[in-house]
């Protein structure tokens, strides 16, 4: 059913509001580079006066020129590409990305992380080992492996899919399963790929035996995937297609009436089944809305309608490419999604040429019950990367059971974490130290795969090359707002 002109008229007084968010994320406005409201303009002095006490400090630089941590934290290496070795004795893969973190048995943590590696094996030193069983496409070298941290700081890993391409962001199920999504869409004899690829696969990390003979969840579409996320009182799945030429989407999938979640019930599905759509979005005049980075000003809404895919299996055109101009909300960069407040958080890193407008990030919240977008976070353009302090290119993100969120950055330049308060207020967690590059010209890789702890306690998050998953503690805090 559409939404009307009238209906969205009555919502957006509600929504433009906010939304709550485990203590607000709020509109989030006066990042460093931050666009800001008119409710929120203010001199840099006055932005920093006002951005202070909140977070843990200046970061410290690491004398092992890793990360850089505010006094009173520490980290812990967990894995290492081409350093830590698995059960089987091969080397941790590369690549590190998308991750989650679920209660394991005895106490245990068990953390899925992905692998984000395409195109031939043979072009990387550690691809995801083709271990028996668990193999998708044994040309493909990505995939996840599963990391268990015990009691006596001991750590294991092990495979849990391979033979994937591209393995990005995902996301976590309320069942407690990891649905990795393949930013790829390589089809068989493609880069020597032996099978169809730009699917989202399950993991199990708690039941090896559920990950054998991996099946490609066809109903989710195929196309370059990002993250996934799923509604849990709804049934609504919404994912992000990293993609341009023209600019990405993000979809709805809703399952077939009767479904019911749980392990392994994916699996059961035939590769039509649901419904998977994309938006068509319009402002409060009534106006269609042709891309989101439209949006100049922190609090906008926009209505959503939902549009059939015609062939979600993309046979001969890309999902994408079966829409013509005026029929759908497109967006550049569409990267990682969190669940929380009754809503679906989603990042747009950038925007650049080939949008109407740009931008160095966004981040919205989708409201399934009014069908509307709101604007939480908008980073205007960095004039100069390279320089300690701005935030931008914001991916993977994550709720902190401290207030706000947590957020990755995978922009130009210097690397950070960095956290947002309630009301806005931004502060630095970590800084990526590892130079990748040479003294004359650094290079920091992006941070991937943010994520707490089941108790709240440690911050996991990867650096991405050369592929280090990182154990964060220290006296974390509620944040003031």
């Amino acid at each position: 059913m559409s939404l009307t002109r009238r209906d969205f008229a009555r919502t957006t007084a509600i929504a433009g509001t906010g939304v709550a968010l485990a203590g607000s994320v709020g509109a989030l406005s006066s990042a460093p580079g931050a666009l800001a409201s008119a409710e929120t303009e203010t001199t840099g002095e006055e932005s920093a006066a006002r951005h202070g006490g909140v977070g843990y400090g200046p970061l410290l630089p690491d004398p092992d020129g890793i990360l850089a941590l505010p006094a009173g934290f520490s980290y812990r290496i967990l894995t290492y590409a081409g350093r830590t070795k698995l059960e089987s004795g091969e080397f941790t893969p590369a690549d590190h990305d998308g991750t989650a973190a679920f209660a394991g048995p005895r106490g245990t943590t068990l953390l899925v992380n992905n692998h984000e590696m395409d195109g031939p094996r043979s072009d990387y030193d550690h691809p995801v080992p083709l271990t028996e069983g668990l193999v998708y496409d044994p040309a493909a070298p990505g995939g996840c492996t599963v990391v268990e941290v015990r009691h006596d700081g001991r750590v294991a890993e092990w495979v849990g899919i391979a033979g994937t391409a591209n393995n990005c962001a995902g996301g976590s199920t309320p069942w407690g399963t990891w649905l990795t999504c393949e930013e790829n869409s390589d089809r068989a004899g493609e880069n020597g790929m032996t099978k169809d690829h730009g699917y989202v696969f399950e993991v199990d990390p708690r039941d090896r035996r559920a990950n054998r003979d991996p099946k490609p969840l066809k109903f989710f579409g195929r196309y370059d995937h990002e993250a996934v996320v799923i509604d849990p009182r709804r049934g609504h799945a919404y994912l992000t297609e990293d993609a341009d030429e023209p600019n990405g989407l993000f979809y709805r999938w809703t399952p077939p009436k009767g479904f019911e979640y749980g392990p392994r019930r994916f699996r059961a599905l035939a590769d039509d089944a649901g419904v998977l759509q994309a938006p068509r979005c319009f402002n409060s005049g009534g106006h269609f809305v042709d891309d989101l980075s439209r949006a100049t000003r922190v609090g906008t809404v926009y209505g959503v309608d939902w549009i059939d895919v015609p062939d979600r299996d993309a046979r001969t055109v890309s999902v994408r490419e079966q829409f013509g101009e005026g029929e759908v909300t497109r967006a550049r960069k569409l990267e990682g999604m969190w669940w929380g407040d009754g809503g679906a958080y989603i990042v747009s890193s950038y925007a650049r040429e080939e949008s109407p407008v740009q931008h160095d990030g966004q981040v919205w919240f989708y409201d399934p019950k009014r069908r509307t977008l709101t604007l939480k976070v908008l980073l205007g353009v960095d004039p100069d990367p390279s320089k300690d302090g701005a935030f931008d290119g914001p991916d993977n993100i994550t709720v902190s059971p401290y207030g706000g969120l947590i957020i990755a950055e995978d922009g130009e330049g210097i690397q950070h974490l960095f956290g947002a308060t309630d009301s806005g207020r931004t502060y630095p967690v970590a800084r990526n130290d590892l130079n990748i590059g040479t003294e004359e010209e650094p290079e920091f890789s992006e941070f991937t795969g943010v994520t707490f702890s089941p108790d709240g306690k440690t911050l996991y998050a990867n650096i991405q090359e050369p592929g280090i998953m990182l154990a964060i503690n220290g006296p974390w805090k509620r944040q003031r707002r």
